[in-house]
């Protein structure tokens, strides 16, 4: 794991167009959880889109892959973002989580008691409210803990230039999923029992 005193939170998320708003909306959560105190690594866009489909060929001796399930297995809590494609999350966010199947058999299996910030857009509001309900079920399944806001953004209006966000409400929103990600990884740190489940039914 990360350094104890330090909580070390990766991101993941993004689209295939380079400086996507996904991209800046996750860069700048990320900006907040490393200004509160924490070290942080991001996989973007480029990063996303060199992944191998989880269980091809590649997947195996995939670079990007090893290097994002070695991250995830060190981190003390997550920040996921999706664009709202069709009403969902993108299939490349989805491969990228779904290479945290790599982790069911470790100690601590996927994101057992792992605090995960969520963030969702698009170019309206229709979407933002199912895709961050499906990214809920997604971290609830794999065992996370969503934290208390997901942040939802409208990005109609090209709020996102250059990594600033200029919507106030929509950077208040990222700046506290980041912030809160922080703080219950630095808990859990503190004392790993607030989220520790236990093996489930039929497991240990």
């Amino acid at each position: 794991m990360a350094d104890q005193r330090k909580p070390f939170i990766v991101g993941i998320g993004g689209t295939a167009t380079i400086g996507s708003s996904t991209e800046q909306a996750l860069s700048l959560a990320l900006a907040s959880a490393e200004r509160a105190g924490a070290t942080v690594e991001m996989f973007g866009g480029a990063a996303l889109a060199s992944l191998p489909h989880y269980l091809t060929d590649g997947t195996a001796t995939s670079l990007e892959g090893r290097r994002l399930v070695d991250a995830v297995r060190r981190a003390n809590g997550l920040i996921i973002a999706s664009p709202g494609y069709h009403g969902s999350i993108s299939g490349m966010v989805k491969n990228a989580i779904d290479y945290i199947e790599e982790t069911a058999k470790d100690a601590r299996v996927y994101l057992d008691g792992v605090p995960v910030g969520l963030i969702a857009t698009a170019y309206g509001w229709q979407a933002t409210g199912s895709t961050l309900a499906t990214l809920r079920s997604i971290v609830h399944a794999l065992r996370g803990w969503p934290t208390p806001l997901g942040a939802a953004i409208n990005t109609s209006g090209r709020i996102f230039s250059a990594g600033r966000c200029s919507d106030p409400g929509a950077a208040n929103q990222l700046d506290l999923v980041g912030r809160q990600v922080f703080e219950f990884a630095r808990l859990h740190l503190t004392d790993p029992s607030v989220t520790e489940t236990g093996p489930l039914d039929g497991e240990g």
